[in-house]
């Protein structure tokens, strides 16, 4: 969203360069970052780490055709300091959290690795589409430097895609947080008697691809003064034909409304609503993601 100040925030943008066989997503986040990131009070490192998930979710899930489908990206652990994070995107809204042990990380340093926060972790991806009832998932493990390092090899290991994924954040003076992303693959041409793409990493095309998404300095994607458009044409504008797509427009979201938690209670019988409840009578719940709590009387009226 460009507003009055003329920053360019909250917004995901498509676009392909077909004569190099490539297609890309670039992203910036701000308020949506805001709003998330201040309903729970997360240590600094958290914070950061929910900041990159969040990006990484905008640039996979702002991909999906099936404006009804999700995209879900989970991190997980049994013996990190860090034992999850969750994030999705649906419809260009935005949600996340994550569970940590708060003593385990006052130790750690203050910027700490990928694997100072998860030790021995896996990473899973998966796309739910809802028009055709179909689910994919990938699961890698979490290696690298960092989430979008692992994001990386997810396309390469499970889909066999070349990718390049960047993420930039930054910690403005004013105590918000601006993070950007840029998001790149090679796709295969798939065409009879011809070469497969994705078979092979080291395409010449792709390398020069990769070769320029590589000068995006991350600085440069959490900068809101520069538009999306303004960056693809900085990486690009010496390509043949490169097109921009529609953009989408970003929000945080959360599908934890009273009437949506009434409903699911209400699948539950009578004396297992009788049994979740508390001693007044009202069951109680929790949403991790935006950290409200919801209370719903045991013996009422629920459609």
């Amino acid at each position: 969203m460009q507003d009055s100040n003329n920053l360019d925030l909250d917004r995901a943008l498509g676009f392909a360069i077909p004569s190099r066989s490539a297609r890309g997503r670039i992203v910036r986040l701000g308020a949506v970052l805001d709003r998330v990131l201040s309903a729970h009070a997360y240590p600094p490192a958290i914070e950061a780490l929910l900041a990159e998930a969040l990006t990484l979710a905008a640039l996979m899930g702002s991909t999906l055709k099936d404006p009804s489908g999700q995209m879900t990206m989970q991190a997980q652990t049994k013996d990190g300091v860090v034992s999850l994070l969750v994030c999705d995107y649906k419809g260009g809204e935005l949600r996340g959290y994550a569970q940590f042990d708060e003593e385990r990380l006052a130790e750690l340093p203050a910027e700490p690795s990928l694997r100072d926060l998860f030790g021995e972790g896996y990473l899973a991806i998966t796309f739910d589409l809802a028009v055709t009832k179909e689910r994919y998932q990938g699961i890698v493990p979490l290696d690298g430097a960092s989430l979008s390092e692992a994001a990386q090899y997810f396309f390469v290991q499970s889909e066999q895609i070349p990718s390049f994924v960047r993420v930039g954040i930054d910690k403005r003076g004013d105590g918000a947080t601006v993070a950007g992303g840029l998001f790149l693959q090679h796709l295969p041409e798939g065409e009879l008697g011809r070469e497969r793409l994705h078979v092979r990493l080291d395409h010449p095309e792709w390398e020069h691809v990769a070769a320029l998404g590589n000068t995006m300095h991350a600085d440069e994607l959490a900068d809101p003064t520069v538009s999306l458009e303004t960056l693809v044409w900085r990486l690009f504008h010496e390509e043949e034909g490169v097109r921009t797509l529609q953009s989408t427009e970003l929000s945080r979201g959360c599908r934890c409304t009273p009437e949506h938690i009434r409903g699911v209670i209400a699948k539950f019988p009578i004396e297992e609503r009788r049994e979740m409840a508390g001693a007044d009578g009202m069951i109680t719940v929790d949403c991790r993601f935006c950290a409200q709590k919801f209370a719903v009387e045991v013996g009422e009226e629920m459609a």
